[in-house]
C-alpha cells in the first residue's frame, strides 16, 4: 500500500537504568523523569512513522500506577495507534523490571499527540497506518473514542464558563472542602 505503514514498523522502546539522581524527596523515581522518557520514545516512534521532525501536541492522560524504585530497569514501549492528517496518537506502556527480586511491573500508561513538521515547522501529512492485528484495530479504535470523549469534554466546559452564574452555582461548593471568604 503506498503511502501507509504497518503499526509494527514505528514500534518503539526505549530502556534506562533508573539511578539515584533520579530520585525524588520519597525515595521513588520522580515522575517528571518518566515524563521527560516517555516524550522521547513518543518523538522517536511518532518520527520513524511519519518521516519527519515531530511535536508534543497533547498529553492525553499520564496513570502512575505504581512506584519506580532507584535500581530498576526501566522500558518504555511505544507504538503509533492513530493516525489523523499531521497527526498521530503514541501509546506508551512503562514497564518496570526490578532484577534483585526478578519481578517486572507495568508502571505506567499515556498517550501523546505527535505532530510531524516539514522542513519550513509546518504541519505536515503523515502516512496512514496499517492495522495488522486485533490489538492494532482496538487501539485504533480506543484512540477515536478518547478523541471524541476529549472533545466533548472540551464543549461542556466551554458551555458551562459561558453560562456559569456564580451565584446560581455557590451551593454545589456547600460539601467542598472550601471557605467562602469572598462576599457578593
Amino acid at each position: 500500500m503506498e503511502d501507509y505503514k504497518p503499526a509494527s514498523y514505528s514500534k518503539t522502546t526505549l530502556t534506562e537504568l533508573m539511578i539515584p539522581a533520579y530520585a525524588n524527596f520519597g525515595g521513588k523515581i520522580h515522575g517528571g523523569i518518566l515524563l521527560s522518557l516517555m516524550d522521547k520514545v513518543a518523538y522517536a516512534c511518532a518520527s520513524k512513522h511519519a518521516g519527519n521532525y515531530c511535536v508534543t501536541a497533547n498529553i492525553d492522560t499520564v496513570d502512575f500506577l505504581q512506584p519506580v524504585e532507584v535500581g530498576e530497569m526501566v522500558s518504555m514501549l511505544a507504538s503509533v495507534n492513530y493516525v489523523g492528517n499531521t497527526s498521530m496518537v503514541v501509546g506508551i506502556k512503562v514497564v518496570s523490571e526490578d532484577f534483585k527480586r526478578g519481578t517486572i511491573k507495568h508502571t505506567n500508561t499515556s498517550f501523546f499527540t505527535m505532530i510531524a513538521k516539514d522542513d519550513e515547522g509546518r504541519p505536515t501529512k503523515v502516512p496512514g497506518l496499517i492495522l495488522e492485528t486485533r490489538d492494532d484495530v482496538r487501539r485504533f479504535l480506543e484512540a477515536i473514542k478518547r478523541k471524541e470523549l476529549r472533545n466533548t469534554y472540551k464543549r461542556e466546559l466551554n458551555n458551562a464558563k459561558t453560562s456559569m452564574e456564580i451565584e446560581t452555582e455557590i451551593d454545589k461548593l456547600e460539601n467542598e472542602r472550601c471557605k467562602i471568604i469572598w462576599s457578593k
